[in-house]
């Protein structure tokens, strides 16, 4: 064994030496597969059966080595009868046996690096150095036809699904801009809550910071991380949520929105909401119109587990897609649902085989790789994606005929600091539900570059966990660099490290921007080592296709499998016991976001929607059809 681990470790970067010495000796000749093809940059461009055969040798590496818990571990054996709880509870709590904390309202956030400590480093460079220098948007850069607002608004609809910090609100911190760029600030100063540091009982991980939202996908966005929340949203006739006659979110006496969770938020995500909830209630018609005599908490139960996976279904196989527009990414993520053997195959004589045949979807028992469910801290890092909002709103006129390609007239841009927060509610009700998705639709969002973060998030009202505004403006963009240091998550190269991926070792080897190099060079010298995660994943040079960076889609990859496979409700619990048979068959034939469109407001997608999804620019042309099956296919 020592023999062969030396052999191997000469073919190996020096910087992964020590995580090799700890692999079994099958993991280690799959790490020198991957890291072959890594030196050779090639993967993306392999056969798509070869693509996938590296992606899947990549995910168990990473699930074996890439998975650390915060606190305490839960005492052996089962901790409950899971036939107790065969729906999701309001807070998260007993979906794993093993576990009954495990993905619950305010639990820790996992790890799959190791935390960095960054104490003495937190304003180096200065964070609003940073944001001016790197991130602030000088013109707008869009991704064309491949992403529109919607999908925009989509991921930041499932970020108030999945997280959010607890913070330290008896101290504040205050960044203040130095004199370098303090004219090109929109706030020369301001102060926040820093994120609070909890003592985790145990001596790897010292402390942790807690997730306020159920980081299970169970669609806590519209149902809220808690009783509470949840008493709010119910009307607690036929399982129903609450919303308008006018189709978008009821608000309260204070004019705050009433959802399942609205801090922070914009018009774009209570658009989302809305249409779910119709969706929720539709689901709980069909149920009562099944189930004659299905009372009110038992309509809602099952129409919960239902829109849930709706929602996690479309991110996985049409939102991710469009995100990440190549044949290998298609077949990879309808692989995460539906297996190699495909959707004909599932639907027909249902889960067949382990992960790899039958899909994560419908396995006979939740796997967590010995690891309790949670979301990360990494995982939160890259998932900042600010810069694919716009500058401007481009409201389009749904009362005059769409060009030929669907394309309604513009009416006027309508400046994005107007469709936020509680401002963003009174502007949406003016606007109305059609008229907002249209626009959403057929606007590019921005894209994922240095000098692209939108320059009104610099200058924001943040707000309380009940939504009300707070007193003091926020610079969003330097707040992020800052996040990211205090809760100890690597910086750029020690992220690729964590990661497997090869460390760059000048600023060449991360963009072939010159500008962007001039920059980089001008905030952070000739030290890569100190590049921040947010500005690397930006700078990064992209896979063609790929609207994010290749370092971000690593972590991508394995908690957006590890989302479905470590769920009672996506695996052992995937059935008509849970779901009803009327239930689950919604779910089977609901396959994109264009679908639910369709079930609502028919007229929409009729009128104006062109592309073949919901989440592409909508005036753009319909996929051509491909006649290569898609494991036989090469990438061009």
């Amino acid at each position: 064994m020592g023999v062969f681990k030396g052999l191997v470790l000469k073919f190996i970067h020096k910087d992964f030496h020590e995580v090799v010495r700890r692999m079994s000796a099958i993991d280690t000749f799959l790490f020198l597969i991957v890291h072959f093809v890594d030196k050779l940059g090639v993967w993306h461009k392999l056969p798509v059966i070869l693509g996938l055969l590296y992606l899947a040798t990549r995910r168990h590496l990473h699930q074996q080595y890439s998975l650390f818990n915060v606190g305490k571990a839960p005492p052996g054996g089962v901790r409950f009868n899971p036939k107790d709880y065969p729906y999701r509870t309001p807070d998260g709590k007993y979906n794993d046996p093993f576990d009954e904390d495990a993905g619950a309202q305010d639990t820790f956030f996992g790890r799959n690096i190791h935390p960095v400590d960054q104490s003495e480093t937190l304003l180096k460079p200065d964070p609003m150095v940073v944001a001016t220098k790197l991130l602030a948007r000088k013109k707008l850069i869009d991704t064309g036809k491949q992403f529109n607002v919607i999908a925009a608004s989509w991921i930041q609809f499932m970020i108030h699904d999945w997280m959010d910090h607890l913070e330290e609100t008896n101290q504040e911190v205050e960044l203040v801009a130095p004199r370098e760029v303090a004219s090109e600030c929109p706030l020369k100063s301001f102060k926040f809550f820093p994120t609070k540091q909890v003592p985790t009982g145990v001596s790897d991980i010292k402390t942790g910071t807690i997730n306020i939202r159920t980081p299970w996908w169970d669609g806590s966005v519209l149902y809220g991380s808690n009783a509470e929340m949840l008493g709010k949203v119910r009307t607690f006739e036929d399982g129903k949520l609450k919303i308008d006659d006018d189709g978008l979110l009821p608000h309260n006496t204070d004019g705050v929105a009433i959802s399942g969770d609205v801090r922070n938020s914009w018009a774009g995500v209570s658009t989302l909401q809305a249409l779910f909830i119709k969706e929720h209630n539709a689901v709980c018609d069909a149920l009562k119109m099944e189930y004659k005599d299905m009372e009110d908490k038992d309509l809602y139960r099952h129409a919960r587990l239902v829109t849930s996976a709706v929602i996690a279904k479309i991110h996985t196989i049409d939102w991710t897609v469009e995100l990440l527009k190549t044949d290998t990414l298609l077949a990879g993520m309808r692989g995460n649902w539906y297996g190699l053997l495909g959707k004909k195959f599932k639907d027909m004589f249902g889960h067949v085989g382990g992960e790899i045949l039958g899909g994560l979807v419908g396995l006979k028992k939740p796997n967590n790789h010995g690891v309790s469910y949670s979301l990360t801290e990494e995982f939160t890092s890259v998932y900042r994606m600010h810069p694919l909002l716009p500058e401007e709103f481009y409201f389009r006129d749904v009362y005059d005929d769409p060009d030929e390609n669907k394309s309604p007239p513009l009416n006027r841009k309508v400046p994005m600091s107007d469709m936020i927060g509680h401002k963003g509610e009174e502007t949406s009700k003016k606007m109305g539900f059609t008229a907002l998705l249209v626009s959403m639709g057929h606007q590019a969002s921005g894209a994922l570059e240095l000098f692209n973060y939108p320059l009104w998030l610099r200058d924001l009202i943040a707000q309380d966990m009940d939504g009300k505004d707070r007193p003091d403006h926020v610079d969003l963009a330097a707040l992020e660099v800052y996040r990211d240091r205090e809760r100890k998550v690597a910086r750029y190269n020690d992220f690729r490290r964590g990661l497997f991926l090869i460390p760059i070792s000048k600023w060449e080897d991360l963009t072939d921007n010159k500008e962007a190099i001039e920059v980089l060079r001008e905030v952070y010298g000739d030290n890569v080592e100190e590049l921040d995660i947010l500005v690397g994943l930006l700078a990064e040079k992209k896979i063609k296709g790929f609207a994010i960076s290749e370092t971000a889609f690593v972590i991508f990859l394995l908690m957006a499998s590890r989302r479905l496979e470590a769920d009672t409700f996506f695996t052992c619990y995937f059935n008509e016991g849970a779901y009803t048979k009327r239930g689950l068959e919604w779910v089977n034939k609901t396959e994109s976001l264009k679908d639910v469109i369709e079930r609502h407001h028919p007229e929409i997608s009729k009128k104006w929607m062109n592309s073949s999804s919901a989440f592409s620019v909508w005036d753009s042309p319909p996929n051509k059809p491909n006649k290569v099956p898609i494991y036989l296919r090469i990438p061009r």
